[in-house]
C-alpha cells in the first residue's frame, strides 16, 4: 500500500511540475494551494485565541479549587496555631500539589509570610502577589512573575468559625504549562492542512491527466495550429483516407481517395453502398467495419491495397478509418522480390544441407535433392571417376561417373546412377568441363551438339518433354571435379541468364564440400593404407591355433587398434592385441612402432609380464621424446594384451596392460571372462604387471578384441560385454571365421565410430605321440644312451633323414648342460611343423656363440648347432633355462601333414579383404 501511494505521489508531482501555470490544471492547482494555506492559517489563529482563553479559565478554575480544598482541609487551622506551622504544612502541601497536578501550593499568614513553598528556600519570605482581597475574605486570581516564573495563581482565605481570616492559601500553574496544550493541538491542524493539500494535489493531477488525454497534451494555441494543418496534411498525403460512420455513411474522404475511387464532389455524408463505381467486395468491406490489412481490391483498372481499422478502440466514436494505396506497380516489383527471396532461400538451404558428411557421393546427392523441384525438374551430377577415389581428375570429360540422379519423376530417360560416361567434345558438358564456364541450352530440340552423345537417348529426352539444360562445372581451387546438369520439362519456362548465375552460385557452394570430401577420401585412404601396411598381411603358419580375425577401420578416421600372431619355439604361439589412444596418422604410426617392438621382444621369448614391462618403458620413452612438441596429440597412451599358448601343455599364460579381459568359449558352449589381473595402461610406469595361467581344453576359443567392439555412446560397457557373451555362447562347434562374422553383426552398427580389432583362436593341443622327453643324469657317459634313444624316436616318426643332425645337436647341448650347468637336466623332442630339440637345466647362465681358435680344445659346440639347426635360442624358466634348436621337416612330410597343419589364407581375411 505504501508503494502504491509513493507511486501515486511521484506521478502527481511529475504531472504538476510538467504543467505550465498558464494551463487550466496549473491555475486550478495554484488556487487550491492558496485556499488550503489560508484555511490552515485561520485555523491556527483561531486555535491560539480559543485555546488561550479556554486554558486560562481552566487554570484559574483548577487553582481556585485546589486552594479552597486545601484551605478547608481538616487540621490546617490547628497547624497554623502550632509553634512551627511549616514543619506540619510543608509535607501536606507538597503531597497535595502532586496529587492535584498544580505547580505550587503556598500557605502564608495574614502578613503574606510563607509557611510552605515547592522551593524550601522561599519559606519564610513574603508571598509575591496581591493578598488584600483575600484578607477581606474574597477569592482572588491573578498572573504574576513568581519564583517559578510566569504564574497563574488563586489566593483563598483560611477562616475560623467566626469568619476571622487567620491565614491564606495560594495555588497555581506556570504559564508555559498552560500554553503547552496549544502546542499539542497545533500538529493536528497542520497535518489536516497537509492532507488537504495532498488531496488537492491528487485531484489536480487526475484532472490534468484527463485534460491531457482529451487534448493530447496540446495547449490551446497548439490545438489551433493542429486543426489549421489538418486539412492541408489530409488532402496532400499520397494515400487515400476514408472515415466511415457506424451506420455506413462516408464522413470524410481526402483528395487521394477521391482520385483513386473516382468519387463525386458531394460524396461526404452519403451511404457507402450508394457511391458509384465501387467494387461490391470493396463496399462489403467498408460497410462491415472489420479489420483488414493490405487486402487487395480492384477499383477500375487499379489494384488497391486496403487497410481498415475501427475508430473506437479507446472509447471514441464508432466507425472505421480506411487507407488506400495504389499497388498496381508494386505488384510487379513484389513478384520480382519474391523470386529473389526464393533464390536466396535456395542458396541458404544449400549451404545448410550440402556437405554435412565428408563423403563425395553424399555431397552430390544432397546437391541434387536441394535443387529439385525448387530450381529444376531433374538434376544429374557427374563426377570424374578419379574424384570418387580421392584422386585428381582427368583434364577431359571422359571417365565421368554419374553419382546422383534426382527428379520429379522416376521414369525419365536420363542416364542411370552409377553409369560411366565419356562425353563427346560437342556436348555442353564437355565444353563446360574444358572451359570451366557454365553452358546454357534454352532449346534442346534445336541444338544438335548434345545429341551426338547418344542420338537415340537424346530423342527420348526430347519426346519426354525435357526442353532446357544448364551444364555447370563443379570447380574448386581451379580444378574441375565434375558436372551438374539442371533439366526442365513440361510447361516450365526455359532457363534464362539470371538462373544461369543462380546455378553457378549453387554449384560453387557444393564444389567446396565435394572437394573437401575428395581430399578427405584421399587422406583417409592413405591413412588406411598405412595402417593396413602396419598390420599383418597374412597369418603365420602354425598348428597350435585355428585363427580368424577381423579388422574394421573407423568411418571417420583411422585409429591405433592392432593385433598380431607370433609363432614361438616349441610349437607355442603368442597372441597380441592392442589399442593406441587417439586417431589419425600419428596413432597409426605409433601402433606400427609398438607392434614392431612386440615382435622384437617376443624373439627374446620373454614371459607376458616381462614383455609388457619392456613395452611400458618404450612407451614412456616415446612420451618423453614427444613432450617437447606443440601438439598434445603426440603424447602416446596405449593398452595391450599379450598371451602365449603352449599346445604341448595346453596351458595359456597371459597378461594385460589396461586392456579388456578376453572371452573364453569352452567346449560346452559356455562363455566366461577370466579374472585376469588388470595392469595400468602402457606409458604410466611404476606398477608391475601380473600374469595368469589357464589350462584350456582342446576346442576352447580364445577371443581377443579392442574396446571399439563393445563400447558405444548409446550403451554401457556391461551391456556390450553381455552382447558379446550372447553372440558367442551356445556354438562351440562354430568355426572361428563364422564366429567373427556373427560377433560383428550382433555388436557393431553400420558405421562404427572407432576401429575394431577382433581375433578368435581355437586351441588344438599337440598329440602326446608327437612328444618325447627324457631325464638325463649329470654323467658324460649318458650322452651315448641319449643319442640311441633319440635316434629310435626319430626313426619311429619317420624322420630318419634328420637323425644325424639331431644326434649331433643333442650331443652338444647335453654335453654343455652336463659340463657347465646344474641338474635337473631334461631333453624333449617336439614333432610339429618343425622338429624341435630342447635341453633344459637348472642354471640360468646362458651360453654364447663364439669363434674358437685353432688351439682351443672347446667352444665349437654352439657354432656347430647354429650351422646345422634352422633356428636356435635360449629361453628362461622359473627353474633355469631351456636351449632349443629347430630342424625343418622334409618337404614331403610337410605336404602330407594335412589341412590342419596350415592356416587357410582366405579364412583369415576380413570383410574388406586381407588386412
Amino acid at each position: 500500500m505504501a508503494d502504491r501511494f509513493a507511486g501515486f505521489r511521484r506521478l502527481s508531482l511529475r504531472s504538476l511540475v510538467s504543467r505550465s501555470p498558464r494551463s487550466v490544471a496549473g491555475q486550478v492547482f495554484l488556487l487550491q494551494v492558496a485556499v488550503v494555506v489560508l484555511l490552515v492559517a485561520f485555523s491556527v489563529f483561531a486555535l491560539v485565541l480559543q485555546s488561550g482563553r479556554d486554558t486560562n479559565a481552566e487554570a484559574k478554575r483548577r487553582s481556585i479549587a485546589v486552594a479552597e480544598t486545601f484551605a478547608h482541609s481538616p487540621g490546617v487551622q490547628a497547624a497554623l496555631a502550632a509553634p512551627d506551622p511549616s514543619k506540619i504544612l510543608q509535607p501536606l502541601t507538597e503531597a497535595a500539589r502532586k496529587v492535584a497536578g498544580v505547580d505550587f501550593i503556598v500557605v502564608m499568614d495574614t502578613e503574606g509570610i510563607r509557611y510552605t513553598h515547592p522551593l524550601p528556600s522561599r519559606i519564610g519570605k513574603r508571598f509575591v502577589g496581591t493578598i488584600e482581597p483575600s484578607l477581606a475574605g474574597k477569592v482572588y486570581t491573578e498572573s504574576v512573575n513568581g519564583p517559578l516564573g510566569r504564574e497563574v495563581q488563586a489566593t483563598v482565605p483560611i477562616k475560623e468559625d467566626d469568619g476571622k481570616v487567620i491565614g491564606l492559601v495560594s495555588a497555581g500553574l506556570k504559564v508555559k504549562n498552560v500554553t503547552h496544550q496549544v502546542a499539542r493541538q497545533l500538529p493536528i491542524i497542520l497535518g489536516a492542512g497537509a492532507g488537504a493539500l495532498v488531496l488537492a494535489t491528487g485531484g489536480t493531477a487526475l484532472v490534468g491527466r484527463r485534460l491531457r488525454r482529451q487534448t493530447h497534451s496540446l495547449a490551446p494555441d497548439e490545438m489551433t495550429r493542429m486543426y489549421d494543418h489538418h486539412d492541408t496534411v489530409l488532402h496532400s498525403v499520397r494515400e487515400g483516407v476514408l472515415i466511415v460512420a457506424d451506420d455506413g455513411r462516408l464522413l470524410l474522404a481526402n483528395d487521394e481517395a477521391r482520385r483513386l475511387l473516382e468519387l463525386p464532389p458531394d460524396v461526404e455524408g452519403r451511404p457507402v453502398a450508394e457511391l458509384p463505381g465501387l467494387d461490391p467486395e470493396t463496399v462489403e468491406l467498408l460497410v462491415s467495419g472489420r479489420e483488414a490489412t493490405d487486402e487487395v481490391h480492384f477499383a477500375g483498372d487499379r489494384l488497391l491495397a486496403v487497410n481498415q481499422r475501427p475508430t473506437d478502440p479507446d472509447g471514441g466514436p464508432k466507425g472505421a478509418v480506411v487507407t488506400l494505396r495504389d499497388s498496381t506497380e508494386l505488384q510487379a516489383v513484389t513478384g520480382r522480390a519474391e523470386t529473389a527471396r526464393e533464390r536466396l532461400k535456395l542458396l541458404y538451404d544449400a549451404g545448410l544441407c550440402i556437405g554435412t558428411t565428408l563423403d563425395v557421393k553424399d555431397a552430390a546427392e544432397q546437391l541434387a535433392q536441394v535443387a529439385v523441384p525448387r530450381f529444376a525438374d531433374f538434376v544429374t551430377v557427374d563426377l570424374a571417376d578419379a574424384v570418387l577415389r580421392g584422386e585428381e581428375p582427368a583434364p577431359t570429360a571422359t571417365g565421368m561417373r554419374r553419382s546422383a540422379v534426382q527428379g520429379i519423376r522416376s521414369d525419365h530417360p536420363l542416364y542411370e546412377k552409377g553409369r560411366l560416361i565419356d562425353f563427346v567434345p560437342s556436348t555442353p558438358q564437355a565444353r563446360s568441363y574444358g572451359s570451366g564456364h557454365s553452358e546454357l541450352v534454352t532449346d534442346l530440340a534445336a541444338a544438335d551438339g548434345w545429341q551426338k552423345q547418344d542420338p537415340v537417348r537424346a530423342q527420348k529426352i526430347i519426346d519426354y518433354g525435357i526442353h532446357t539444360l544448364i551444364a555447370a562445372p563443379i570447380q574448386a581451387r581451379g580444378v574441375v571435379l565434375g558436372m551438374v546438369n539442371f533439366w526442365r520439362c513440361g510447361d516450365h519456362e526455359p532457363f534464362d541468364e539470371e538462373e544461369l548465375s543462380l546455378a553457378e552460385e549453387l554449384v560453387a557452394r557444393a564444389a567446396v564440400s565435394i572437394d573437401n570430401a575428395r581430399r578427405y577420401t584421399r587422406e583417409h585412404a592413405m591413412a588406411i593404407t598405412l595402417q593396413r601396411s602396419l598390420l599383418p598381411r597374412a597369418l603365420p603358419e602354425q598348428s597350435a591355433l585355428d585363427i580368424a580375425y577381423r579388422y574394421l577401420p573407423a568411418q571417420a578416421n583411422v585409429s591405433g587398434d592392432w593385433f598380431d600372431v607370433i609363432p614361438l619355439p616349441g610349437g607355442r604361439v603368442a597372441l597380441a592385441v592392442g589399442d593406441v589412444v587417439g586417431h589419425g596418422l600419428h596413432a597409426a604410426a605409433t601402433m606400427g612402432r609398438l607392434r614392431t617392438a612386440v615382435h622384437n621382444f617376443s624373439t627374446l621369448d620373454l614371459p607376458p609380464d616381462e614383455l609388457l614391462s619392456h613395452l611400458d618403458d618404450l612407451v614412456g620413452r616415446i612420451d618423453q621424446d614427444e613432450t617437447g612438441t606443440e601438439s598434445p596429440e603426440n603424447v602416446v597412451g596405449a593398452t595391450c594384451l599379450y598371451a602365449i599358448y603352449d599346445p604341448v601343455t595346453r596351458r595359456c599364460v597371459m597378461a594385460r596392460a589396461g586392456h579388456l579381459a578376453p572371452a573364453l568359449v569352452h567346449p560346452d558352449g559356455t562363455v566366461t571372462f577370466p579374472d585376469l589381473p588388470g595392469g595400468p595402461p602402457l606409458g604410466l610406469g611404476g606398477m608391475p604387471f601380473q600374469t595368469e595361467e589357464l589350462e584350456l581344453a582342446d576346442g576352447t576359443q580364445l577371443v581377443l578384441y579392442t574396446d571399439g567392439l563393445i563400447e558405444d555412446r548409446r550403451r554401457d560397457l556391461d551391456v556390450g560385454m553381455e552382447l558379446l557373451r550372447e553372440a558367442l555362447a551356445g556354438h562351440p562347434e562354430r568355426p572361428p571365421e563364422e564366429s567373427c562374422r556373427e560377433v560383428l553383426e550382433a555388436l557393431l552398427p553400420k558405421r562404427p565410430k572407432d576401429d575394431v580389432a577382433l581375433l578368435i583362436a581355437r586351441t588344438r593341443g599337440l598329440s602326446p605321440d608327437r612328444i618325447a622327453d627324457w631325464d638325463v643324469p649329470a654323467d658324460p657317459a649318458a650322452v651315448a644312451g641319449m643319442r640311441e634313444a633319440v635316434a629310435e624316436k626319430i626313426e619311429e616318426w619317420g624322420l630318419a633323414e634328420l637323425a644325424f643332425s639331431v644326434e649331433l645337436i643333442l650331443s652338444e647341448l647335453i654335453t654343455n648342460a652336463i659340463r657347465y650347468a646344474s641338474e635337473p637336466i631334461h631333453v624333449r623332442l617336439i614333432h610339429d611343423r618343425t622338429l624341435t630339440c630342447e635341453v633344459s637345466d637348472g642354471s640360468s647362465t646362458s651360453p654364447h656363440l663364439r669363434y674358437a681358435a685353432t688351439t682351443d680344445e672347446g667352444g665349437r659346440g654352439l657354432f656347430l648347432v647354429s650351422q646345422i639347426a634352422e633356428r636356435w635360442g635360449t629361453r628362461y624358466t622359473p627353474h633355469g633355462k631351456v636351449i632349443w634348436a629347430e630342424q625343418a621337416l622334409p618337404k614331403v612330410l610337410l605336404d602330407d601333414a594335412g589341412p590342419d597343419a596350415a592356416l587357410p589364407e582366405e579364412g583369415a581375411s576380413g570383410p574388406d579383404g586381407p588386412a
